[in-house]
């Protein structure tokens, strides 16, 4: 690794360690579903967000209520005082594609279909709102 890069690796690191963050690797469905879910809580306040994750009806939901909970968590464990409603909102959230299974189906005629068997990594980001209105000024 060349120095530039890992001085920007450094940094970057640096960084993370004020951020409150949680990461849910190698789901087992596909990225598309899990944006769909991504995109009903970003940008919203934490607790309220979990309101919505708990009543929707997407088996997705579920994971991502759960990653929230995680994050709120460590934001806790990080400011060590106690998350009250209204305080964190969730920063960034984002689905990316993870490694692809990749399995072939007997076809007619002696051909074989592909079927791709797909996964997503979630990384979601919860801060304060004091911060989110420091940055918007």
């Amino acid at each position: 690794m060349g120095v530039r890069k890992r001085q920007s690796a450094e940094l970057i690191k640096e960084a993370r360690k004020s951020q409150a963050f949680a990461k849910l690797t190698n789901v087992p469905s596909s990225p598309r579903k899990m944006r769909l879910v991504a995109d009903l809580v970003r940008g919203q306040e934490a607790f309220r967000a979990l309101g919505i994750l708990k009543f929707s009806n997407k088996e997705a939901a579920a994971k991502v209520e759960k990653l929230l909970r995680s994050a709120i968590a460590n934001w806790e464990a990080k400011n060590e005082k106690k998350a009250e409603s209204g305080e964190l909102y969730i920063s960034t959230i984002h689905v990316d594609c993870a490694p692809m299974l990749k399995r072939l189906r007997p076809a007619p005629q002696g051909r074989g279909y592909r079927i791709r068997k797909r996964a997503n990594h979630v990384t979601l980001f919860v801060d304060t709102i004091d911060n989110k209105v420091k940055k918007e000024a």
